[in-house]
């Protein structure tokens, strides 16, 4: 697993490729945003399919780190997103920065 951490974040986001997730313990929870890659159209899509941070560290902005770590990501690798989980799909409505990233 790599750590892909923003500067200045209070906890460690990794990143674990082999199971298609972003991850970041905190207190001694696991928040983590699951995504799958599929090929639409001959071009790579990040379909973001879970997002989960439990209810005791829950309303501190990490599902957002998480997902913005993701865009980032997906972003490096030129892929479209499909935010297949509500979360994400709330997420990219309301910031539309990352509006160039979603699957038509």
């Amino acid at each position: 697993m790599a750590s892909v951490t923003p500067p200045g974040l209070a906890y460690e986001v990794e990143h674990d490729l082999a199971n298609h997730r972003f991850q970041a313990r905190v207190q001694g929870h696991l928040a983590l945003l699951d995504y799958q890659i599929q090929v639409r159209r001959r071009r790579k899509h990040m379909v973001i399919t879970h997002t989960e941070v439990p209810e005791p560290i829950a309303g501190r902005g990490i599902a957002g780190e998480l997902t913005k770590v993701a865009l980032r990501y997906a972003r490096e690798h030129k892929f479209k997103v499909v935010p297949a989980c509500a979360y994400a799909e709330a997420f990219m409505q309301r910031h539309e920065e990352y509006d160039d990233l979603l699957a038509g």
